[in-house]
């Protein structure tokens, strides 16, 4: 195998030839015939037993190529790469030039690559400090929110629907005095405030008593996921057949011993204000890094690949569709849900593919000009970390290169986020 390079009149952009011997692509011939002789049946021959010159006699000699060249091509061509030094971001463009039994295969393949980085000022960037402190409301909500979640429900019999009832309610909806789909439940619990239906729908049930029936009539928001919804009237007939409200507990010790460990409501409020320091140094921790890195990126000069922001936002897309698995639904049906195309869903996450790449090209620069590395102790210690995490040894990742690998650049990268937080100034 041999291979030139040569640049293309794009940036970041190379023409690659690639020469494979004619040995390779005949051995690739015969592999693929034996891979497939079962199903070719010619008069004279028990089925799959044609000699090969037979075969490509009746259906023409090229009828092995494409297969045999898709054997050859693809290491030939990560062997060009390597041998070239080659950082690819892209998929390749390729074109066969000479295919033929008996003669080398020569191929192109047109791929991006990793672009040129100049990073500008990296030290003393000025970003302004963040803090977050704990305050007395903070911990008046979270224990509000521990009563709520520890409140009881009880049916309300001698008034009406008022804001922060449970109104349980049947309701179907109609537009166009057309009942649409998803629009009808019963025995429905509805909190009243909560704004969990269409705008306006709570605030007509408020005032409704039970076993009253009432229309209420909506607007969908424009907005709204369904296009066949969007911006249109509806009528919704409810019914209502029992009021609920929240019945909470009082805020006391005895209330800190029922939810928590701890004895007295004093030491519960310590506890509360203790976890909520270390959320806001972690906030802190991270928004600050954020900060610092987005100001960097804005120094940062590179003509970012077109295939480097494909890959991410098509990262970005499996990302989306195994989050939306673990509830059950597919992408195609969320798409379709948003009234979205994926190419459209592509589009939007463009900008935020486009910083993502900005930020690992800057950490990458970082680590390069400041020579920061990682030890071995280091990676080993992520590896215990990581095992004691799955349940596993140490022992269970110690010989798999990716996942070291992966651990490595994890510490360079903190190193080196570590490295322009320390050198920013914070005003």
């Amino acid at each position: 195998m041999s291979s030139k390079v040569e640049k293309t009149n794009n940036a970041n952009e190379v023409k690659i030839e690639v020469t494979v011997e004619a040995s390779k692509f005949d051995e690739a011939i015969k592999r693929v015939y034996f891979q497939s002789a079962k199903y070719f049946n010619i008069p004279g021959f028990r089925k799959g037993k044609a000699p090969l010159q037979i075969v490509e006699k009746y259906y023409g000699k090229e009828i092995f190529y494409e297969d045999a060249f898709n054997e050859i091509a693809p290491a030939a061509l990560e062997e060009a790469v390597k041998e070239n030094n080659l950082e690819v971001v892209s998929r390749p463009n390729i074109d066969i030039t000479q295919i033929e039994k008996g003669k080398d295969v020569i191929f192109t393949a047109i791929i991006q690559t990793k672009p040129e980085v100049e990073l500008g000022k990296y030290k003393g960037i000025e970003v302004k400090k963040i803090e977050y402190n704990v305050t007395d409301k903070d911990i008046e909500e979270e224990l509000k929110h521990m009563q709520e979640h520890n409140s009881r429900l009880v049916t309300v019999e001698d008034r009406a629907v008022k804001k922060g009832d449970i109104a349980v309610i049947d309701f179907e909806g109609f537009v166009d005095d057309k009942a649409f789909e998803g629009g009808k439940g019963e025995n429905y619990e509805l909190e009243i405030g909560s704004n969990t239906f269409i705008p306006g729908f709570e605030d007509q049930v408020i005032g409704m008593k039970v076993d009253e029936g009432r229309d209420v009539k909506v607007t969908f928001p424009e907005e709204y996921f369904s296009k066949d919804l969007a911006g249109k009237p509806a009528v919704f007939k409810v019914t209502l057949h029992e009021i609920k409200k929240k019945e909470l507990p009082k805020l006391d010790d005895e209330f800190a011993k029922d939810v928590s460990e701890f004895d007295t409501l004093e030491e519960l409020k310590k506890d509360i204000k203790e976890k909520k320091e270390k959320e806001n140094a972690d906030k802190t921790k991270y928004e600050t890094e954020d900060a610092v890195i987005k100001a960097v990126c804005e120094n940062l000069k590179v003509e970012i690949p077109s295939g480097m922001i494909e890959t991410e936002t098509e990262n970005m897309l499996k990302d989306i569709e195994q989050r939306l698995s673990y509830q059950g639904l597919k992408l195609d049906q969320y798409l379709k849900m948003m009234g979205k195309t994926e190419e459209e869903m592509k589009k939007e996450y463009e900008p935020q593919a486009i910083d993502a790449i900005k930020s690992r090209l800057t950490l990458e620069k970082v680590i390069e000009l400041e020579k920061i590395e990682a030890t071995d102790k280091e990676v080993e210690e992520k590896i215990e970390e990581m095992a004691k995490n799955y349940g596993k040894t140490a022992d269970d990742f110690k010989n798999n290169e990716n996942i070291k690998e992966y651990l490595k650049q994890g510490i360079l990268n903190e190193k080196a986020v570590e490295f322009l937080v320390n050198n920013a100034k914070m005003k």
